[in-house]
Formats: C-alpha cells, sequence, structure tokens
C-alpha cells in the first residue's frame, strides 16, 4: 500500500503515471541510454498532462515528451510522444505501442 506523501498519489489534482506507465517508458528509456542516445529525463505532474522529457545533454530542451493527457482518453488516446520541434510523432490509447515509433530511433543503416 501507498502511503501519501508517494510521488504517485501525492496531489489528486494533478495527472501523474502510474507504476506499469513508467515501468514500460523506463525501460524504452534504459534502452536509448544503454544505445547513447539518450541521457537525462525530467518528469512533471501538472493538472491536465503528466510529462516524461527526455534529454541527449542536460541543459538543452528535451528531444521528445511522452505525454498522458487523460480527458483525450477517449478522442485520439491519452498518449503521446511529441518531438523538439512540438509535432506529435505518435498518440494512442495504449503506452506501449505509442512508444514503439522512438524504438524505431535504434535502428539505423550499416555502411
Amino acid at each position: 500500500m501507498m502511503n501519501a506523501s508517494s510521488p504517485f498519489n501525492a496531489d489528486p489534482d494533478r495527472v501523474a503515471f502510474d507504476r506499469s506507465e513508467l515501468g514500460i517508458i523506463l525501460s524504452v528509456y534504459g534502452r536509448m541510454v544503454a544505445a547513447g542516445e539518450w541521457r537525462d529525463y525530467a518528469m512533471s505532474f501538472l493538472r491536465d498532462v503528466a510529462v516524461f522529457s527526455v534529454f541527449r545533454h542536460a541543459a538543452e530542451h528535451p528531444l521528445y515528451r511522452i505525454e498522458k493527457r487523460p480527458k483525450l482518453r477517449a478522442a485520439q488516446g491519452a498518449y503521446a510522444v511529441i518531438g523538439m520541434d512540438g509535432r506529435i510523432l505518435k498518440r494512442g490509447h495504449d503506452l506501449a505501442m505509442v512508444l514503439r515509433v522512438l524504438e524505431k530511433k535504434l535502428i539505423r543503416a550499416v555502411d
């Protein structure tokens, strides 16, 4: 049982990733770190959105933002991956499927 000081339920007025969502995100994050693509991350839990931002270097803009917007659950889907330029790269109802757009970044042509 989680206590009241847990980040997962600290503020009921804010959107947060649950443990299973964080597990899925951190699995992709770990593979990208191991591949040398990502170096840092940050999380924000706001009133309408939870954001997991990934960085190549800590002092720059995020390469990607993984967002959870529960209000869009019935429409386009609660999850989205957004690029550095603000374009939505993938949106959907299944977090693992949405994150696959990032996995494609690991596949490179070999000379």
